[in-house]
């Protein structure tokens, strides 16, 4: 079998870190630790940890304002809480911030569901190409990251209604490294359960080139991981470095990238899914019938056809409603042999030692900021993304991406001051996206239930994947796509407490899409579409500070969204059916506070999402809902010493498609077909059909929990010693859109232990520590019937850092 994985060795990655290290000026040899020190007032309570939203946000608005002065949902999680709280993928940020329970895209946290819709990925205020569950986003590179709910800024483009996180990595630290007398750095070494091998490494200082004063900032990190489940482990390597120059006392520069490669695999969870399997582990055991004609190992498309044509004549796999099946209707083609039944594990999963998840990712940015004066400023941002992927599950799915993605954004920016009682922000920004994809996936032949998961992948479940022989795919496209943009955006405070944000945004997108019907089973026509279309987006925001610290506000906004697939490719039907760009809106009503000398800040906030054409869709990273809800957060600097934090969300999503339609298409499961006693009969194959929708709470869609709870606590002794714990609960859910099979609610509970001098941090950090049995679901509209993935037991996690 032909392998796709160029993964570059381990060795290389830890030659880079300690590269950065032994780079570094002489200077570094001595003892003296360079840090920026905090000064606070006599008597004032320090925020050691950054937990407190007091530093302004430049991801949300682009103004600089606070997350308290900002008519918008947002939460701010910086490198410290990320560390204090072993905060190792963007599924954990749960912790800390409301609306961002993730489904599981195959255990891959590639990026967030925000508030029950997948959202978007942005690096430094740019988004990246569209990344669902090609990698794990990494954190370990990460100076802060922002979870804003609610669309993106019309400066930045066409986005998601949910939400997107935003990365500044920490190579933005290269404007703080420029002021520091001396070079200083860190390495550091996490070791944890099942293996987890974690070295990198980071140095920041001053520098110059000629004349001009130069910061500078390179962080490194390599990986080699098993995991929990069985045949799966990471293996990746991550360089970021980021620059800033000054090239006079007006224009300066800021440049870097970041280069990740990631080997690993996804991991699609339990299949043959029944009630009983989640309350009490029992399996049915089995082996499918074989297909494997050549003997080669493998299951070709054209073995898979030539065993369908054995079924009896008229036999379907198809119902409507599925509970009207029967024994009757299962073909004796479909039936497991050797059925019993066992205790399965939660580590043993749907993955074959030969699958594999191998992706490559370049990302470059330069920035130019000319200050014309003290009011006006020039920006220009470019940035450009490349992606490679490849993806390959035995059971039956494979994919491939070629994607890369250049931008230009030119902002103006400048204030003005109209009266006494008005002072004014202004944005304008002309803009350009290009997008070139070329992407394949393979899904025809996706049999789940055919691999017995208390025994070894083996000649009965594998299939030949197109990405091996480059030929039988279900969809294979080629495009590239422009988006020319306009965008506007004011800031105004009227009388100094009441605060009138408003914004527009024009997009004029030309695209061209090509499925290419050689590459695909039963070689069709290829079908070309080229089209133009635009989109329109707006936002208006009103806010009033009251004088005892509180600020209600308002926001509506009308969002145009591009309908993108995994590897930011649009399909001709979507181009030529005019359904490339859907409009969404957003009305929230909210209000923050901040008290006590701001040491206690919270916001509660109620919200009302929707798609408005359900036409448009993509139905993996994309697709059609309304989503309406309230969240809750607090935070809590109750001493310098001790801090903690709350979050909580209600959450309400209707799949609007299903509602509109009157139906739900998906794979059925045990709990579906109710009236075939015996499961095993269809295991061998795969049932599809369709759930009906007859009213709204029929289409309330699954996966997510209606109520979470979250609850953090950190406590500094002062003396180097720190502790912290936290606890998320989530309600029970359903796997999946018919709600035939329902998971358990949970509580976690976790807890860490440091001590830090001025060159040493030691910590150990324990994750569901009382071992709780939770589950998440997958693909709930979709798959929810037939797989679902059991979480992580009790583990444990170490670490140690020198810094210098």
């Amino acid at each position: 079998m032909t392998t796709h994985n160029c993964f570059k060795r381990k060795e290389l990655a830890l030659l880079i870190s300690l590269s950065c290290v032994l780079a570094a000026p002489a200077t570094l040899a001595q003892e003296e630790v360079v840090e920026l020190e905090t000064y606070t007032a006599e008597g004032q309570v320090e925020d050691t940890m950054g937990v407190m939203p007091t530093e302004p946000v430049k991801s949300v608005f682009g103004f600089g304002k606070t997350i308290l002065e900002t008519p918008r949902g947002v939460t701010s999680v910086s490198a410290d809480m990320m560390e204090s709280y072993n905060i190792t993928d963007i599924d954990d940020l749960v912790l800390i911030s409301p609306g961002a329970f993730t489904q599981s895209f195959f255990g891959v946290a590639g990026s967030l569901d925000v508030r029950g819709t997948p959202g978007e990925v942005y690096f430094r205020g740019v988004r990246r190409v569209n990344n669902p569950g090609n990698y794990p986003t990494p954190i370990g590179a990460t100076d802060r990251i922002d979870i804003v709910r609610g669309p993106a800024s019309p400066i930045y483009g066409p986005s998601k209604i949910g939400g997107y996180l935003n990365f500044e990595p920490k190579s933005a630290r290269a404007e703080t490294g420029q002021y520091l007398e001396k070079a200083a750095g860190e390495i550091s070494i996490t070791r944890g359960s099942w293996d987890k091998n974690v070295l990198s490494a980071e140095v920041g200082g001053p520098g110059a080139i000629g004349e001009k004063s130069l910061g500078y900032y390179i962080y490194a990190e390599t990986e080699n991981s098993g995991s929990y489940y069985d045949n799966s482990g990471t293996d990746q390597n991550i360089l970021q470095a980021s620059f800033n120059m000054d090239f006079s006392d007006n224009t300066r520069i800021e440049f870097g990238g970041m280069y990740h490669e990631y080997d690993g695999n996804q991991v699609a969870g339990w299949n043959r899914l029944t009630q009983d399997l989640i309350d009490n582990g029992t399996y049915i055991t089995g082996t499918a019938q074989a297909v494997d004609l050549d003997g080669d190992g493998y299951n070709s498309p054209d073995e898979y056809d030539a065993w369908k044509a054995t079924f009896a004549e008229g036999s379907s796999n198809f119902f409507v409603p599925a509970g009207a099946a029967t024994n009757a209707d299962m073909d004796p083609a479909w039936a497991l042999e050797n059925v019993g039944t066992t205790k399965l594990k939660g580590n043993q999963t749907l993955v074959s030692p030969e699958d594999q998840l191998v992706t490559t990712v370049t990302t470059l940015y330069f920035d130019v900021i000319h200050s014309v004066s003290d009011s006006f400023t020039i920006t220009n941002k470019a940035f450009y993304e490349k992606l490679e992927n490849i993806n390959e599950n035995a059971y039956g799915f494979s994919q491939f991406v070629d994607s890369y993605a250049f931008e230009d954004q030119l902002i103006f920016a400048f204030e003005a001051e109209h009266a006494d009682w008005l002072k004014a922000s202004y944005q304008i920004s002309p803009s350009i996206r290009y997008t070139d994809f070329q992407q394949g996936d393979d899904f025809d032949y996706e049999y789940f239930d055919r691999r017995d998961l208390s025994g070894p992948s083996t000649a009965l479940d594998r299939k030949l994947l197109a990405t091996v022989t480059d030929s039988d795919y279900s969809n294979y496209l080629v495009g590239d796509y422009t988006d020319y943009g306009l965008a506007f955006l004011a800031d105004y405070t009227i009388a100094e407490n009441l605060g009138l944000l408003v914004g527009a945004r024009y997009d004029y997108l030309d695209m061209t899409s090509t499925s290419v019907g050689e590459k695909i089973r039963g070689t069709p026509d290829s079908v070309t579409a080229s089209e133009t279309d635009d989109g329109v987006s707006w936002t208006a925001s009103l806010s009033y500070t009251l004088p005892f610290g509180l600020t209600p506000y308002v926001t509506v906004s009308e969002q145009a969204t591009i309908v993108m697939g995994q590897g930011s490719e649009i399909s001709p039907g979507l181009i030529a059916d005019g359904n490339a760009i859907a409009d969404s809106e957003l009305e929230e009503v909210g209000i923050k506070g901040s008290f006590l000398d701001d040491r206690l800040y919270f916001s509660a906030a109620w919200f009302n999402q929707t798609r408005t054409n359900f036409s448009a869709q993509d139905q993996v990273s994309n697709n059609t809902t309304e989503s309406e809800g309230y969240e809750f957060e607090t935070r809590f600097l109750v001493t310098s010493n001790f801090t903690l934090t709350a979050a909580m969300t209600h959450l309400e999503i209707t799949n609007l498609t299903a509602l509109d339609g009157g139906t739900q298409f998906g794979f059925q499961g045990a709990g579906d077909l109710t009236g075939v006693t015996d499961p095993s009969l269809f295991y061998g194959y795969v049932m599809q059909g369709l759930t009906l929708v007859g009213n709204e709470t029929d289409a309330l869609k699954s996966g997510i929990p209606e109520n979470m709870y979250s609850l953090t606590g950190a406590y500094d002794f002062g003396n180097g010693y720190r502790i912290t714990a936290s606890t998320v609960h989530a309600d029970s859910t359903y796997s999946g859109f018919s709600k035939a099979v329902e998971l358990p609610s949970y509580t976690l509970l976790n807890a860490g232990i440091s001590y830090n001098t001025d060159t040493w941090s030691i910590s150990l950090q324990g994750k569901n520590l009382t071992d709780e049995k939770y589950f998440r679901a997958n693909f709930p509209d979709l798959f929810g019937s037939t797989i679902v993935l059991p979480e992580l037991p009790r583990h444990f996690v170490a670490n140690a850092s020198f810094k210098f």
